[in-house]
C-alpha cells in the first residue's frame, strides 16, 4: 500500500471520548453488571423534522475537499449508512418515529438517494440491530440483530446498554448474530447461530465473500466467508479488537480498525471482553494487502488517536478515514 503520505486525505472528527478509571470499573463491574446497563436507557433522537427535504444543501463551513454536501434525513437518529452496489440506495440503522416510541433501539432501514427517499423499515423491529449491507443484487440486505435473544432470554426487546459514565464503552452482545432479509418478500434467514458476537458484515466488489468480526474464538477478529456464511476462514489472530473490515475495489485487500492492546492494558482489554464490553480508544487502521496471505499485514498510523470508517479509494492505492488525530 506505501507510507501513510499516499493516504489521499483523511475526513478529521472530533470524536469525545471518555476515559474511565478501569480498576473502579472493574470492581463495580465485579460486584454488579447489571449495575452498567441500563435496560430502560432510551436515546435521544431530534424531534420529527416537517418534511422532508432530499436537496437540503448544508453549510460546508470550512471544508476543504467536500462539497455539495446534501442531508439525507432529517429526523431521528441515523448512523452507518452504505451505499448498495448500484449506488442508487441507502442501508441504515435508526431510531425513528413512530417504532422509537415503543422500541427505541436501532432497526434496519433503507432509502433512495435521489428524488422521494421512499424510506422502509426492513428489520423486524424486534432487538437491536447494527451493520447492514446489501447484497450485490440489490434483493436483500444482510444485518446483524439481537432478534432470537439467548437461551431463556427475550430478544424481541431492546437489550441493556452500557452506562457512559462510566466511559466510553461498546456492548458486544452474545445474542448478536447476522440476518439475510429479502426487500420484496420480507423473508428473513439467519446466517450465523454461535453464541457471541458476529457483526459489522461488509461485502467484497467480487459478489462473493463477506468479511465480519466476531469474538467466536475468545478474541474480536476477523473472517471471511462465502455470502451464505457456511465456509468462514479466520484471518486475523493478534489480540486486540479487530473490525470494521472493507474490501479493496479488487477484492484482493482488506482494511480495518483495530487496537493492540500491551501489558496492562491488554489485561484490561480482556477482562472487559470477558463482560461483554470493549473500549473503542486508540484504534489504528490496518491493511492486508493479500487476503490469501494473512500474514500480509501492514499498520498504516499510529497515531495514538482514534481512527475508524477506512474505505480504499477507486483505485485502491490509499484509503480515506475518519480521525480525531487533530484532537484525540
Amino acid at each position: 500500500l506505501g507510507p501513510l503520505d499516499r493516504v489521499a486525505f483523511s475526513f478529521v472528527r472530533a470524536i469525545m471520548v471518555r476515559q474511565a478509571t478501569l480498576l473502579a470499573l472493574l470492581v463495580l463491574l465485579a460486584a454488579s453488571v447489571s449495575g452498567f446497563l441500563r435496560p430502560n436507557f432510551r436515546p435521544r433522537y431530534p424531534a420529527k423534522a416537517k418534511g422532508f427535504i432530499p436537496k437540503q444543501i448544508l453549510n460546508a463551513g470550512n471544508e476543504t475537499y467536500l462539497s455539495n454536501i446534501r442531508a439525507l434525513t432529517t429526523e431521528g437518529t441515523n448512523a452507518e449508512a452504505y451505499w448498495s452496489f448500484d449506488g442508487t440506495r441507502l442501508s441504515f440503522q435508526s431510531i425513528r418515529e413512530p417504532l422509537a416510541d415503543t422500541h427505541p433501539c436501532d432497526q434496519i432501514y433503507t432509502m433512495y438517494v435521489n428524488g422521494n427517499p421512499d424510506i422502509q423499515l426492513v428489520s423486524t423491529g424486534k432487538g437491536r440491530d447494527t451493520c447492514a449491507y446489501f447484497t450485490p443484487d440489490g434483493e436483500h440486505v444482510i444485518y446483524s440483530s439481537t432478534q432470537a435473544g439467548m437461551p431463556g432470554q427475550d430478544g424481541k426487546h431492546c437489550p441493556a446498554t452500557p452506562d457512559m459514565n462510566y466511559g466510553y464503552l461498546w456492548p458486544l452482545y452474545k445474542s448478536m448474530d447476522i440476518y439475510s432479509v429479502h426487500l420484496k418478500t420480507g423473508t428473513l434467514k439467519q446466517l450465523t447461530n454461535s453464541v457471541g458476537y458476529d457483526a459489522e458484515t461488509t461485502i467484497s466488489p467480487n459478489k462473493t465473500q463477506l468479511v465480519f468480526t466476531s469474538d467466536r474464538d475468545g478474541d474480536l477478529e476477523l473472517y471471511i466467508a462465502d455470502l451464505e456464511i457456511k465456509t468462514v476462514r479466520r484471518m486475523t489472530y493478534t489480540p486486540g479488537y479487530d473490525g470494521g473490515a472493507y474490501f479493496s475495489n479488487n477484492g484482493n485487500m482488506l482494511v480495518w480498525r483495530g487496537n493492540r492492546p500491551q501489558g496492562s492494558d491488554l489485561t484490561d482489554y480482556l477482562n472487559l471482553l470477558e463482560l461483554g464490553l470493549v473500549e473503542p480508544t486508540d484504534m489504528q487502521l490496518f491493511v492486508m494487502t493479500d487476503i490469501n496471505n494473512p500474514n500480509s499485514v501492514v499498520q498504516v498510523t499510529n497515531n495514538g488517536a482514534v481512527n475508524f470508517a477506512p474505505f480504499f479509494l477507486p483505485n485502491d492505492d490509499g484509503i480515506i478515514f475518519s480521525s480525531n488525530v487533530h484532537d484525540p
